[in-house]
């Protein structure tokens, strides 16, 4: 019996995607609304899908799918995500995903994804080249945003969000010294004169 497994923190969204998965047959989906639940339902439905948000508590999506790879669990990644494609579908095709769907998209183009990927496939956009619409100023913010690591991709998010330091730290699991130390570099590496730039720098680019 096809088995599913859907990670997402909102219960509307959950909701809509099992209606898709039942549509392409799946009998037995299970729910996860935290990164950290995620392997070991895993481990103990053993789906052969994974639909995946990657702004999730606890563990964010990019965590969790360095870790499922770690594991080499025999389950195909589905994201599905509100996350702009340009800077995240390269990091999750790099940490083994198969399929991308922005949340922007209707449930069709998720439905379209889930059955190509059953069927052997991938599914990811098609993300436009640089052209000479975009600005030399936007284009070289994309590079130094997609020179991040997965990490401090992660904690750039988190400052342009308004998340405080000690919130930070306690979402992802380290100290405050630590995030203190991030934010530091990301200034530095994003080229910015100080955290409060962090946020226009992450709207102009569709992040938050």
């Amino acid at each position: 019996m096809k088995c599913a497994l859907v990670v997402d923190d909102h219960p509307v969204i959950r909701g809509a995607v099992k209606i898709v998965l039942k549509l392409e047959g799946y009998k037995r989906i299970f729910e996860a609304a935290c990164g950290n639940e995620v392997l070991s339902m895993i481990r103990e439905h053993e789906p052969e899908l994974v639909v995946l948000d990657l702004n999730i508590p606890k563990l964010d999506g990019l965590d969790v799918l360095a870790r499922i790879q770690m594991e080499e669990a025999q389950c195909r990644v589905v994201v599905f995500t509100a996350q702009e494609p340009a800077f995240f579908q390269d990091r999750c095709m790099r940490a083994g995903a198969v399929a991308y769907v922005a949340k922007t998209n209707d449930l069709q183009h998720l439905h379209k994804a889930v059955h190509a990927v059953m069927a052997g496939y991938t599914y990811f956009t098609r993300l436009p080249s640089s052209s000479v619409s975009v600005s030399q100023v936007l284009r070289s913010e994309k590079q130094l945003i997609n020179s991040l690591s997965d990490r401090e991709l992660s904690i750039f998010l988190h400052l342009a969000r308004g998340t405080s330091n000690k919130e930070i730290a306690e979402i992802l699991h380290v100290s405050h010294k630590t995030v203190s130390t991030y934010k530091t570099r990301l200034t530095e590496k994003l080229n910015v004169k100080s955290s409060v730039h962090l946020r226009d720098l992450a709207q102009r680019h569709h992040l938050i």
